[in-house]
Formats: C-alpha cells, structure tokens, sequence
C-alpha cells in the first residue's frame, strides 16, 4: 500500500498527522539530509574565509549562489542524494558527492575536494541533528508550550477568587483557590522554560577522533581549536572542546530531561483535571455528533485529557531511552548513537500531540462553582485548623487536642456544630466573634495575586 494517513504504521504519521507535520521539517530523512548539506556548505565558505591558501581564488560573491544549494533543497535534490547512497552505502558520503557533483556544474571543480575536507561524518551529524533540535525547539516545541502556559495562566487570573476545597491523601484538606491550584502549573512550566535556556544546543567538530589530525597535519600553522570554535559558533551552537569521533550528548541527555519534567508536569496537571471532572467540578463543552461512549448515552468523557496523559508516558518512556543511551559510548566511537539519535523526532512528536490534546481539553472546560461551592459546605471540619491556630495564639492548652476531639468522628461536622463548639470555649466574646466568621468559604489563606 502507498503511504497515508490510514496506512502509516505509527500514529505520529497516521492519526496524528495533523498535529505533527511541523516537525518534517526538522526530523525527516529529507530534513536531516538538507542540515548535514547544510553544515558542508557553511563548513566550505568557513575555509574560504580563512582562507586556506588554496580556496583564496574562491570570492565571497559566490557565496550566495552555494547557499542557495541547501536554502532551495527539494525532494528532487534529496531522492538523488538517496540514489548516491545506494553506490556509496554511506549517506554522509552521498551528501559530499552531491555537492561536488554541483561545484562541478558551478565551475568550482579546482576546489571541490575542500568539501568535507580533512572530517568525518560525525563532524556532520553531531552538527545537523543539533541544529535540527534547536530550529524544532523554538519554531513548534517551544510556542506549543508557551501557548499552554498562557491559557493555564488565564483560566487561573479568571479562576482566582473561586475557593474551593482542597485534598491532601485524597482526603478534605484546609481550602484554596482554583485559580491558585491551575497557576501551581503556571509556575511549575514556566520554570522549565526558563531552564532549557540554561542548556545548549551543542556539537562536535573536530576530525575522525575529535584531536583535527588531519587539518594539522595538512596546515599546521593555522589555529584549528580557534577556527573550529568560530565556525561552530556562528552556525548558532555551542562546541565541545574536547571528543572523542562523536559528541558527548550530555547535553541532549539534559535537553531530553528537561522536556520529561514538563511532560511530568503535563501529566500532574492532566491528571488533576480528570479528577477534577469526575468530581463534576467542570463540566465539558458538548460538540453536536459526538459519542462519549458506544453504549452509554449520557456520558462525557475527559478524552482530550486521557489522550494527552497516554502520549506523555510514552514520549518519556522514549526520552528516558535516549537519556540514558546517548552518552555512551564503546572506546572512540561505536554505531548505536546513529539508529537511536534518528528517532529523536518520535518523543518530541508524541509531546506536541500532548500538549495540544491538553490545551483542547482545557477549551472545553465548563466550571460548575455550585458544585464547588456545595463541596465547601460539606466539609465544615476544614475549619478545625483556624480554629487551633487562634486558639493557640489565646494560649489555649490543648487546642489542638480539643479540635481532634470535635472533628476525628464518625458524625458530620456542619456550621451549626462549629457554632455550638465555639460558643463553649473558655475564649472571651470578642475572640469568638471572631471564630464565627470563619467558614470553609473564606479560610483560604494568601491569593497567588497578592
């Protein structure tokens, strides 16, 4: 069968198409064909800026025209490549025969054996596939994170003085405000953007075992650490100093942990919310023609939620792989970072599908504040805490053991025994007046606007 949405053997191309087709343009095969032309070409013009003794004929106002050979790259220039690497059976090779297949064309035949001059293919890849992570993080990762924070941030600013009951163990707890629940996530995202700015996007360059032997061995007068600094830099990445062929990925390992701990987060937050559902604190949008439920009619069911909370386990599950693996490995080099790096796209795609599920959840959320409000009154005993604590402050002996007393039964605490408890305390009028004003409603401590 040709491929499709329908015949696709991974959702990430399938089902979720939609939702995914940015990240072609960073994790294809046709994508990190056109960085690895990319980083040759760059890595050409560096050398004629040097210049290398024998590229000084070749004049900067060329330089657009081989740029232009990776800004227009298209399929066509990516299925000849892939029709190079089946003599080669080298697709890094394949790339350096295509450009000297086009130095050729363009007149630059003297020269075209500075192409790739003096590297290795990993000189290439731990160039291209950074890059490509740094382009998908701030053209899709990024904004799809961003766009979650700020929806989050202004359900809670809309949400900020609706107090609500609180549970800790899953048991009635001293009341909040939802809207100080949902800027928990606020905070909590907002703090992981701020540290993947902390980690760099980094490469290796530096010859077949990182040392540039044959750069030195070729020019040993020209400042190779220097150059290769420079060049790395200007591409817009951070170089490692020193290598072994390939590069460390300890800092990919923390990219790829970072985004776990944002997934985390996702998965607390979506987690909450379901719960949040199916103690019909939100009701949900209903959309005409859609089925919660083949046999149950009536139901509703959180699905965005549960769709995103599925993709997060798995793109963790895979960024965990990747975390782990990548920074091994065997003596200078082995093979193993190749296939596995080649799927770095898979995790990332499973996040965006997430994050998306999530903000389209959020969407349909419809506040119940009767529900809330309903909560609130049913557990009078939250109160006991205010209680003590004035009661501590009067210095009352045993307070603490006086409220434990109250409310550690099996009966309902309601106002009217709070009430009654209050009027029997060993407390002048005025401290009781105040503890009568003190309900679930209103013991809900600092707003996180003030």
């Amino acid at each position: 069968m040709n491929l499709s949405p329908l015949t696709a053997i991974s959702p990430i191309d399938g089902r979720y198409r939609d939702k995914t087709e940015k990240l072609d343009l960073f994790f294809s095969e046709f994508a990190l064909i056109r960085y690895r032309v990319t980083v040759e070409i760059e890595y050409f013009i560096a050398l004629c800026t040097l210049p290398l003794p024998q590229l000084k004929s070749v004049k900067s106002d060329i330089f657009d025209s081989l740029r232009a050979i990776y800004k227009d790259f298209d399929i066509d220039d990516a299925n000849a490549i892939k029709a190079i690497e089946k003599e080669t059976n080298h697709d890094v090779k394949a790339v350096e025969y295509f450009i000297k297949r086009r130095f050729d064309k363009s007149g630059l035949t003297d020269v075209k054996e500075f192409v790739h001059f003096g590297l290795t293919s990993q000189d290439i890849n731990n160039v291209a596939v950074p890059l490509s992570m740094r382009d998908a993080h701030q053209t899709v990762l990024k904004p799809e994170i961003n766009a979650l924070v700020q929806k989050l941030e202004t359900l809670s600013k809309q949400w900020k003085n609706i107090p609500m009951l609180a549970r800790t163990h899953g048991q009635p707890a001293s009341p909040t405000f939802l809207g100080k629940e949902f800027f928990v996530f606020v905070e909590r995202l907002q703090n992981q953007l701020n540290l993947f700015e902390t980690i760099p996007f980094s490469a290796k360059f530096g010859g077949a075992t990182g040392n540039m032997n044959a750069h030195k061995i070729a020019f040993p007068k020209i400042d190779w650490k220097n150059f290769a600094n420079t060049f790395i830099a200007e591409i817009g990445l951070h170089r490692q100093q020193t290598t072994t062929q390939i590069e460390h990925y300890d800092y990919m390992a923390a990219y790829f942990d970072a985004i776990k701990r944002v997934n985390s987060i996702c998965i607390d937050l979506v987690r909450d919310i379901w719960l949040y559902v199916s103690m019909d604190y939100f009701k949900q949008k209903i959309k005409a023609g859609e089925v919660g439920s083949s046999a149950m009619p009536h139901k509703v069911n959180p699905i965005d939620f549960e769709n995103a909370e599925g993709n997060l386990g798995i793109a963790n599950a895979l960024f965990t792989h990747l975390s782990l693996k990548l920074p091994i490995s065997r003596l200078q080099r082995d093979l193993t970072d190749s296939t596995v790096s080649r799927n770095i796209g898979i995790p990332l795609a499973h996040t965006i599908i997430a994050l998306k599920s999530i903000l389209k959840g959020l969407d349909k959320l419809l506040l119940n504040e009767e529900k809330i409000q309903a909560d609130l009154e049913q557990n009078y005993a939250v109160v006991a805490e205010a209680i003590q604590t004035i009661l501590r402050r009067e210095q009352i002996e045993g307070a603490y053991e006086l409220l434990k007393k109250l409310t550690r039964t099996n009966e309902a605490i309601d106002a009217e025994s709070i009430q009654k408890f209050i009027n029997e305390l060993p407390v002048n009028e005025s401290v009781k007046n105040e503890l009568r004003t003190i309900t679930p409603s209103n013991y809900t401590g600092l707003n996180f606007t003030e």
